[in-house]
């Protein structure tokens, strides 16, 4: 080897290490040879001299490629030991194996130089704080470039195979390859009905989730590509990413397809370098080929599904149907904004909003809501007319779609129980093929044929169960018997919503909902069809609580025309007998007559007759309120009669009026200081007062009773206080040097004493 005498007792010192790597493992399984000559460095470190206890193999990067130092522990643990001076030589098959990133070899030769450490491959023996050698290793752009030569002339090769059809790519679960090398549906009819039964789930339930679910009781075949089960099918459970991958997958429609996807290099803020794959529209794939292979659906099913799929996507501004009651919920559109309407189902019944624009404040003045089966009925209504001439057919499809889903839910089960009969029998033949004295073998077969008849037995009742769990389909009369009442098929309990709202759609575009700016309560529904018509169906919105429980406008009107010369009582049983009733749907009697006069305003008869007053007239002129003049009356002091509507007429004398003058005058509970000047322009009351000064009225009513701020009593008793700026200095000064008021309301006093003295 050239260079040996650059080895010096300096390097034997410290550690020798052999950094082995190849690019793929299907490089380390498959170029053994390379493998073993790497790993044979170290017997050529020994040569060279150093120890065997100095001498250290990294293989941790065996199956990663050189192209980034992102995920190759081993060249990080290179590239620290030789930084901190430990490694005396690092030994490689060559030296673009250590990497092939000219940014990564160049920081380890540089590191290399400074510590003094060798660089040791086939070709010889490099000491880099030699000029000559740095010149041979320094440039690391041979390196990239070989890779860049490589990588380019198999893609290129790739490309060429795949424009042809020809290159042989992973193929996705229910395809292989036949022995000519051509895709074909793969042979099992377990496997081949699964996937199957995962485009007609599609297409009944209309959505990825929906398939998920409709294999939520059922295996589904999965192909392992590498490790110990590579090339075999095994069996679990259909996740919702995973049929939503098949549904994608052009390759189930008979297209070949490569260039789907696109990987890049990535930089994450913390440096590292990572790998992003992304899937490309169609028109960038690189080849497309329409026909390739039989497929279990067309390619043109398979454009179908991927526009529905697309529709799914709520994220992307989709209103797909749900499962809501509301029949057109996102295709009804306000016509007073243009806005989408949503669906509220906070109450008993849904209702359609047009939210988004109260939210923006943007909203219309005929912006508002509508229950959703006030415009449900109209819909549905035009919908069944629509489609009248095309019933038969209808109902015809709908009991052939039934009876291919039946089948394949009842195949999928035979499918299933012929393979587990399958199985048993082959382990029936194992065991009987086996000797009977060799029972070391003999016992294991036992038991894997028991498991399988235990698999068989299962296998079979599920297909019982499924068979007995169909109910019989009807007949052809029978069927056209029930044809002729479509809207029943449509309104039975059999029949989703999610499937109505998917037969609307396929009709019917957009729904516009507009009200009437003269009567709230009519409603124009525009229906677009898909065809391109389009109609204006007129709406009656439903009667609310309150106009439910109202009374009939001509009941009404009667009232307001006998009302004013009639009592309650005779009005109620005018109104009987002219067949009105209540809004509650009951006779009227006098108290429903008195709050249909109070509420409409209908003047009572002739109340009081000469000579009498009403309690608020006598307690004016005697100067009492009017509790006492009642009082009065429920103590038998004064006479009084009910008039209409139960109000008091009081018969009020000379002799009536000085009794109860008299009375008042020695009432205990008269006040003796009332002073019937009117309030001044800087008086203020008790609550006045009290709000001023921050606490509670009856603070300020105690001080006045006690003398300690002067109060004047006005007519009716009120205090007015004549609150002057030393008066309210008193106050606060009263507050702060108080034990009974809170803190903060003495803190507050004290700040207001303060700024007034300054």
């Amino acid at each position: 080897m050239r260079g040996e005498p650059k080895v010096t007792s300096s390097h034997l010192q410290r550690t020798a290490i052999c950094y082995i790597r190849q690019s793929s493992l299907m490089q380390v399984r498959e170029h053994t040879e390379s493998t073993a000559r790497q790993y044979g460095l170290a017997a050529q470190a020994a040569r060279l001299g150093w120890p065997a206890a100095g001498i250290e193999v990294i293989d941790c990067d065996l199956g990663l490629s050189g192209r980034s130092a992102t995920y190759r522990e081993g060249f990080k643990e290179l590239v620290a030991r030789v930084c901190m001076g430990e490694v005396g030589a690092v030994f490689g098959l060559e030296v673009s194996r250590l990497a092939r990133s000219n940014a990564d070899l160049a920081r380890l030769l540089e590191l290399a130089r400074l510590t003094g450490t060798l660089v040791i491959d086939s070709d010889g023996v490099y000491e880099l704080s030699d000029i000559n050698d740095r010149l041979v290793l320094g440039s690391g752009q041979m390196s990239e470039a070989e890779l860049h030569w490589l990588t380019s002339r198999l893609n290129e090769s790739k490309r060429a195979a795949a424009r042809r059809g020809e290159l042989r790519v992973p193929l996705p679960v229910g395809f292989v390859h036949d022995d000519d090398g051509a895709v074909v549906i793969d042979p099992d009819q377990e496997v081949a009905a699964a996937v199957a039964d995962v485009f007609a789930a599609f297409t009944a339930t209309g959505s990825a989730y929906g398939v998920a679910g409709a294999f939520a009781g059922r295996r589904f075949p999965r192909r392992a590509y590498g490790g110990a089960w590579a090339g075999q099918v095994r069996w679990g459970r259909l996740s919702h990413a995973r049929a939503a991958g098949i549904l994608r997958n052009p390759a189930y429609a008979g297209a070949y397809v490569y260039g789907r996807r696109r990987t890049r290099q990535v930089v994450h803020p913390d440096g590292s370098v990572h790998s992003a794959t992304t899937e490309l529209p169609r028109d960038q794939w690189e080849v497309l080929i329409p026909g390739h292979h039989e497929g279990y659906i067309t390619f043109e099913a398979y454009l179908a599904n991927e526009a529905k799929l697309a529709a799914n996507r709520t994220n992307a501004g989709a209103r797909p149907p749900r499962e809501g009651t509301a029949l057109c919920q996102g295709i009804v559109f306000c016509g007073a904004c243009g806005r989408s309407m949503q669906v509220r189902y906070q109450d008993r019944y849904p209702r359609y909003e047009c939210s988004h624009s109260r939210a923006d404040h943007v909203a219309a003045p005929l912006c508002g809501s509508v229950r959703a089966d006030t415009v449900d009925q109209a819909v549905t209504a035009a919908l069944l007319a629509a489609v009248e001439p095309a019933q038969l057919a209808l109902a015809l499809a709908a009991a052939g779609e039934v009876t291919a889903r039946r089948h394949r839910s009842v195949r999928a089960a035979e499918l299933a129980a012929e393979r587990a009969r399958y199985d048993a029998d082959r382990a029936e033949r194992a065991f009987l093929a086996c000797e009977p004295e060799n029972r070391l073998v003999a016992r294991s077969l036992e038991a894997r044929w028991e498991t399988r008849l235990t698999d068989l037995a299962g296998a079979e009742a599920a297909l019982a169960t499924q068979l007995s769990a169909q109910p019989e389909l009807p007949g052809p009369e029978q069927l056209a018997a029930t044809v002729a009442d479509l809207p029943a098929l449509w309104s039975a309990p059999a029949t989703s919503d999610k499937d109505r709202k998917r037969l609307l759609r396929t009709l019917l575009g957009d729904v516009t909902l507009t009200p009437s700016a003269s009567d709230p309560a009519q409603l124009a529904v525009g229906l677009r069809w898909k065809s391109g018509a389009s109609q204006q169906v007129p709406v009656t919105r439903r009667k609310n609580a309150i106009q439910l429980r109202s009374t009939d406008p001509a009941a009404i009107e009667l009232a307001c025309r006998i009302g004013p010369g009639l009592d309650n009582n005779a009005l109620a049983a005018a109104l009987n007998d002219a067949g009105h009733r209540t809004g509650t749907g009951q006779p009227f009697d006098g108290v429903a007559a008195g709050n249909l006069r109070n509420y409409h305003h209908i003047p009572y008869p002739g109340l009081l007759e000469d000579g009498e007053l009403t309690p608020r007239q006598i307690a004016e002129r005697i100067g009492v309120s009017t509790g006492t003049i009642h009082y009065w009356i429920n103590s038998r002091y004064l006479a009084a009669r009910r008039g209409a509507a139960g109000r008091r007429a009081i018969p009020f004398p000379a002799e009536v009026e000085a009794a109860c003058r008299d009375r008042a005058t020695g009432s205990a509970h008269q006040h003796r200081d009332t002073d019937p000047a009117p309030q001044a322009d800087d008086e203020h009351s008790i609550a006045e007062v009290a709000r001023r000064l921050g606490v509670k009225p009856d603070v300020i009513y105690a001080w006045a009773q006690w003398g300690h701020i002067p109060a004047r009593r006005g007519d009716a008793g009120r205090l007015w206080i004549d609150f002057t700026p030393a008066i309210e200095r008193t106050c606060l000064e009263r507050i702060t040097s108080s034990y009974k008021l809170p803190a903060d309301i003495k803190t507050q006093a004290a700040q207001r004493l303060e700024r007034k003295a300054v």
